[in-house]
């Protein structure tokens, strides 16, 4: 009988380090794939997303068989079940489609690779943790590890967490990016921390809570983005107003209309000249700093190929593009743009039409119908909240910024951590401590 007993202590002092180290792991995880593995870039390494880069190769390739083999003895099959999506791997095989007709077939097939690693080791972060005070423990870890980096580099390394006077963007010298290569990859991380820090609050951890909010809050605003510092309070509203009376529907619908206004007032103004002329009558900058531009010569060009695209990472640094003579009409000169400073607009150069339709379906329309199918559990409204947030920003700056399908780009696998998160919302109940 003592035998029995001491067993079953035993069963038990192990079940607690188990669980704690599955939650370590996904904090571990969410660690690296926001600092990366070679932090404090120079800006002109923005753009590459660290591809090419043999340590970050190396390094996420060994974190992807990390995140696997942890799943397959931590993770919670129900969670992962949840977590399949078919609708995800019509988009995947879309993304492998575009290597087919890409510059550089083999670079854009290891570019998916690398996608697809990324996105599993999402899943694990939002897997691995028993319960939600893990998945919270994970957020408090990744939130200070990048938080406390960024700052201790504006101290020590100010050439390098600023953005300097000497850099092909001089105009955003002394601008934070902290450990990022950009401030426009900074700001939405930051973001992202803020709504953590809302999320965290709500569930009782106020004080890393209000620590991660306040901090983040300041980073966002020395980053020199207009369009971060406006969209935060924006979003938060927009998620939380309704929210806070059980409408969860009318968020989604306010959503899907603020999507839409962003549309007709960005590159919507290329189809609608009367959102051009509204814009400059009320004295703002109707070219975006010159994006309207490249979003022009990318549709011209989209049209002469919109079922296919060109390629997966093969039309701003093609031929087609570098060698081309820049229309008299367009006022500026898009042979040394990199991306169309518009997510939705890059998809269908490199994918094809089709291929953005699946793209709208995955991250926007179904995280919506997620959102409003949450399950009514304390968890997951707090959850589910948090990742709304998150895909609504990024969904929003989008209109501006590029970084769909952009391997381990931090603001990418947020994006895929909002999506899949929200579907595990509404399909399982979540534990606040089992």
């Amino acid at each position: 009988m003592s035998n029995i007993g001491n067993l079953k202590r035993t069963d038990t002092s192990l079940v607690i380090p188990t669980r704690l180290a599955a939650s370590l792991l996904a904090a571990l995880i969410l660690c690296i794939l926001l600092v990366s593995f070679r932090p404090f870039q120079p800006a002109s390494t923005a753009i590459a997303g660290g591809g090419g880069d043999v340590v970050n190769q190396l390094g996420f390739g060994a974190l992807g068989g990390i995140s696997i083999l942890a799943m397959i003895l931590f993770a919670n099959p129900q969670r992962l079940w949840a977590l399949l999506s078919p609708m995800w791997i019509v988009m995947f095989g879309f993304l492998f489609l575009s290597t087919m007709v890409a510059v550089d077939p083999g670079a854009a097939q290891r570019a998916v690779i690398f996608t697809v690693i990324g996105v599993l080791c999402v899943i694990a972060v939002l897997s691995l943790p028993p319960d939600m005070d893990g998945f919270s423990l994970a957020l408090v870890i990744a939130a200070t590890a990048v938080l406390a980096l960024s700052y201790i580099g504006l101290v020590i390394f100010p050439d390098l967490a600023k953005h300097t006077a000497s850099e092909i963007e001089s105009e955003h010298a002394g601008l934070w990016r902290g450990i990022f290569a950009h401030k426009n990859v900074a700001g939405p991380v930051m973001a992202a921390f803020s709504f953590g820090g809302i999320y965290l609050i709500r569930r009782g951890w106020r004080n890393s809570g209000i620590a991660i909010l306040a901090f983040a809050l300041l980073f966002v605003a020395h980053t020199g983005s207009k369009t971060s510092t406006a969209l935060v309070p924006m979003v938060i509203l927009l998620v939380m107003l309704p929210g806070l009376f059980g409408l969860r529907i009318l968020t989604a619908l306010l959503i899907a209309a603020a999507l839409a206004g962003f549309f007709f007032f960005t590159i919507g103004t290329l189809f609608f000249p009367p959102t051009h002329d509204l814009l400059l009558q009320m004295g703002a900058d109707a070219t975006f700093t010159g994006r309207t531009s490249i979003w022009q010569f990318g549709l011209e060009k989209l049209s002469e190929t919109p079922w296919r695209g060109y390629g997966l990472e093969s039309f701003w640094e093609a031929p087609v593009v570098r060698q081309a003579e820049t229309p008299y009409y367009l006022d500026w000169d898009v042979r040394g743009i990199v991306h169309a400073h518009n997510g939705y607009l890059d998809i269908a150069i490199a994918m094809g039409v089709p291929a953005l339709v699946c793209a709208i379906i995955v991250l926007v329309l179904l995280p919506l119908v997620d959102y409003v199918r949450t399950l009514r559990k304390r968890e997951n409204i707090y959850l589910s909240d948090f990742f709304m947030m998150c895909l609504t920003f990024s969904l929003m700056n989008a209109f501006l910024e590029s970084f769909f399908f952009r391997r381990a780009d931090p603001v990418w696998l947020l994006v895929v951590m909002a999506c899949f998160g929200l579907r595990m919302t509404a399909r399982i109940p979540l534990p606040s401590r089992t």
